[in-house]
């Protein structure tokens, strides 16, 4: 089982026992997961295009997991034989995730207690805070900022320590031979994340979905045309999901945040 996190501190609790087939329990949640997608606005529809991108086997980067939204349909779809690498630098949504993982009977994922950037550093997440609850989706790296961006409006927040460690070295730590697929939502630090994978991304190719919003890639300087153009220039093409299928688009655009790039063919993944 790999169901537990690289933090020592933040170990998940024994697996509980069931008589149900390995899988099974993870498999009905991203089933319903696939099916709120398409119903429900809070849970992302891109979710739905999972299935045409990711097969049993595969080794999946879930960067920015939250609650494991991502998470559990990767799990489920990678199967068995396959990886789910969560990383999650909070630590209240890192325990949820090393706990879930192991009442979903979920042995291909491991949880990270990390951030990702652009170079190995010791790093401050700023977690948001309405009505005296954090908003964990909304904190975000300080490092490279030039102000909190949208987050100002929020009355408070408070700084959460975290280490800071690169795409290439978690690969490399954990002898990944292979990549295949990447989610980061990481309130506009995907540039420095992509900076952080340079080399995973020439070796492995892998497909990226990544939230791409102005607002949150202000903060530190950097504009989604150049987010893309970074991107293209290692030829990725540009995907959205649409009408329930992958659909080429030239440009960002303010109906949509979440983008895929991939580097081959979609019928070839």
């Amino acid at each position: 089982m790999k169901n537990t996190s690289t933090d020592p501190s933040e170990q998940a609790p024994p697996q509980a026992s069931s008589r149900r087939r390995p899988g099974a329990r993870v498999a009905s949640v991203a089933t319903a997961l696939h099916w709120a997608s398409e119903q429900w606005p809070f849970v992302e529809e891109e979710v739905a295009g999972l299935r045409a991108l990711v097969r049993p086997g595969a080794v999946c980067l879930d960067i920015g997991a939250e609650y494991g939204l991502y998470t559990w349909s990767l799990s489920a779809l990678t199967g068995p034989t396959g990886q789910v690498h969560s990383v999650e630098p909070l630590h209240g949504p890192a325990r949820w995730l090393s706990s879930v993982a192991t009442l979903l009977d979920c042995g291909n994922v491991t949880v990270h207690r990390t951030a990702l950037g652009e170079r190995t550093q010791s790093g401050t997440m700023s977690l948001p805070r309405r009505r005296l609850l954090p908003v964990h989706g909304r904190a975000y790296l300080t490092e490279g900022t030039s102000g909190p961006g949208p987050n100002v409006e929020f009355r408070t927040s408070r700084p959460v320590p975290t280490p800071v460690q690169t795409v290439d070295n978690l690969c490399r730590q954990h002898a990944l031979a292979r990549v295949d697929f990447i989610k980061a939502d990481v309130e506009g630090a995907e540039a420095a994340v992509l900076f952080g994978a340079r080399n995973t991304l020439l070796r492995h190719r892998p497909s990226l979905l990544l939230e791409i919003e102005e607002r949150h890639l202000a903060k530190y300087d950097t504009e989604p045309a150049e987010l893309v153009r970074r991107l293209t220039d290692l030829d990725y093409d540009m995907y959205r999901w649409q009408a329930r299928s992958w659909v080429r688009t030239p440009h960002v655009s303010a109906d949509c945040r979440n983008y895929l790039f991939s580097a081959r063919p979609l019928s070839q993944i």
